[in-house]
Formats: C-alpha cells, sequence, structure tokens
C-alpha cells in the first residue's frame, strides 16, 4: 500500500549535479514532512535534508547546505532532491522517508521509507 520510490540516481563526475525524485503512494503525502538520508558502505545512515507539508520549511546537514535543494510538488505526490557541485564524499545510497512529525533529522522519527538509490560520484 504505502510505496516511496526513488530513482535519478547514477555516476557522475566530482562537480555535476544529479536530481533524485520520490514518488510516494498509499498515504495523504500532502501532511508528512519529508526527508532524504544516504548511507555509504561501512558507515551509518545520515541525515540529508527535510521538508515541511506545505515546502515552507526546509533543513540540510551543514555538508550539503549552498549545494542541494529539496523540494515537492504535492500535486504529483513526490519530493526532489537537487544535488549540485557534487563531490566523491556524496557517494551513498540515497533514500527518501516521510514523518507526521515536524521537521526531523532523526531517523527512526521516520515512518515511511523507500528503497534507496545509488549516488556514485568519481574523483
Amino acid at each position: 500500500q504505502v510505496q516511496l520510490v526513488e530513482s535519478g540516481g547514477g555516476l557522475v563526475q566530482a562537480g555535476g549535479s544529479l536530481r533524485l525524485s520520490c514518488a510516494a503512494s498509499g498515504f495523504t503525502f500532502s501532511i508528512y514532512t519529508m526527508g532524504w538520508f544516504r548511507q555509504a558502505p561501512g558507515k551509518e545512515r545520515e541525515f540529508v535534508a527535510a521538508i515541511s507539508w506545505s515546502g515552507g520549511s526546509t533543513y540540510y546537514t551543514d555538508s550539503v547546505k549552498g549545494r542541494f535543494i529539496i523540494s515537492r510538488d504535492n500535486a504529483k505526490n513526490t519530493v526532489y532532491l537537487q544535488m549540485n557541485r557534487l563531490k566523491p564524499e556524496d557517494t551513498a545510497v540515497y533514500y527518501c522517508a516521510a514523518t507526521l512529525q515536524l521537521v526531523s533529522t532523526k531517523g527512526p522519527d521516520y515512518q515511511y521509507w523507500g528503497q534507496g538509490t545509488q549516488v556514485t560520484v568519481s574523483s
């Protein structure tokens, strides 16, 4: 019933850009805060960005501020992550997630999770 499906990952050179998309279904998308997390091999999952129900508030981890932009289109039940000036340390599997809480950086606060999409940035 509930699905979050990420797409848009791939292999890019350092300095390049990618736009990730996450299509949601099976829940009332417009009342959920949406977030992006990432996990690299051998590392713990980390918070990347979040956006409030209406898109009026956003939050980014320090390492991506000024480079990544999170946005949402409630009419399409889709959240996006525009990633610019990518660095090798951005390499990870990226996951989208949903929570009824106000903007949260904590993975356990998120109720629904997607399957992830791989982003690889070459140096």
